[in-house]
């Protein structure tokens, strides 16, 4: 019986350069992208000074975009929303970063407090608002970049939903 490890045999495998996987400069996977925005959500110097709130419309300001990406930073008073939409071929991260948000589909209402996140695939239609008193701040990380939002006719009615804590 041979008594040599594979380490004995091959060597470390992490100290042959070539083998080893280069980082990515750029969020590639789904878990980086949350990753992305939590980091972008924990830096408030990066985006705090930028938030304005807008009495007639949403307030939105793209923060950063990235190869295949964009982030971006949006603003809401009580009782603004979304409107039932999905975001064509994009998937995003939706991260609330002040305030709390509702969060209705056709099946759920979901309540999203500071810290929250929610990920979502091409398609996914849903519809976002602010049901409270208080103003909210959210942040959007779309991939591919948002180049479409189709609306939605039927309204999301939350008399007839589950209700799902955050």
């Amino acid at each position: 019986m041979n008594s040599d490890s594979d380490l004995q045999i091959a060597g470390d495998i992490l100290a042959v350069q070539h083998l080893l996987q280069p980082a990515r400069e750029h969020p590639a996977t789904v878990a980086e992208f949350v990753g992305l925005a939590r980091s972008i959500a924990a830096d408030r110097a990066q985006w705090e000074h930028l938030v304005s709130y807008d009495a007639t419309s949403r307030w939105y300001h793209r923060l950063r975009t990235g190869p295949g990406y964009e982030v971006w930073l949006l603003s809401w008073v009580p009782g603004q929303g979304s409107g039932l939409h999905d975001h064509g071929p994009s998937s995003g991260v939706l991260t609330v970063l002040d305030g709390e948000l509702t969060e209705r589909t056709e099946r759920v209402q979901r309540t999203l407090g500071a810290g929250a996140q929610r990920v979502f695939a091409p398609g996914y239609a849903h519809e976002v608002v602010n049901d409270t008193l208080e103003p909210a701040v959210s942040l959007h990380v779309y991939f591919p970049g948002l180049t479409e939002m189709p609306m939605h006719a039927a309204q999301c009615s939350p008399a007839a939903q589950d209700v799902v804590p955050a």
